[in-house]
């Protein structure tokens, strides 16, 4: 992956925000959210998203960048994208959508499964990954703004991180040391 497909990837994505934008602003006006759901906290417009939303494109695809070519030895030659990548980012996007759909759609039952099994998943999968947390955020953007997608998503990343990065080698150092 270059510089230049970096750029391109987060001109499209602030395109799509942008489009996202406009048509909230011609059909009723720009959407605000209020934190947790709840009307006596705060609330976000969705204008941050201008902001958010590119800054996080970048800095994301930076990291997915970085790693892709730490992991082919190469320092700025293109290269493909691995398939783990590109099945993280489109399973990340497809959840954020179901959890969007789940919750516009009035099954609350079903949205706060997906949301619980968000946690279950972060055990089981390296959900703390950059493409996992881009496809999360663009997938949830549309329903829920960039601001509370981001906000969820880095507090699942981090809990996927502590687990399969401290927890996951802890135990295995334990189970090892009991064995011995």
């Amino acid at each position: 992956m270059t510089s230049r497909a970096r750029l391109s990837l987060t001109a499209l994505i602030l395109l799509a925000e942008l489009a996202i934008l406009a048509w909230e602003h011609f059909h009723g006006g720009v959407r605000s959210h209020h934190i947790l759901n709840r009307s006596d906290l705060p609330a976000i417009s969705n204008w941050w998203g201008t902001l958010l939303i590119p800054v996080l494109a970048w800095f994301l695809i930076g990291r997915i960048q970085r790693r892709v070519n730490v992991h082919s030895g190469e320092t700025g030659a293109p290269s493909r994208l691995p398939a783990s990548i590109v099945a993280g980012f489109a399973g990340a996007l497809l959840f954020g959508v179901l959890l969007s759909v789940s919750f516009t759609s009035g099954h609350e039952n079903i949205s706060s499964f997906v949301f619980q099994g968000m946690f279950v998943l972060a055990v089981l999968l390296p959900v703390y990954r950059a493409e996992c947390l881009l496809g999360f955020v663009l997938g949830m953007t549309f329903t829920f703004g960039a601001i509370l997608p981001t906000a969820i998503g880095s507090l699942v990343a981090a809990f996927s991180a502590a687990v399969h990065l401290v927890v996951w080698p802890l135990l295995v150092r334990l189970w090892s040391w009991f064995r011995a």
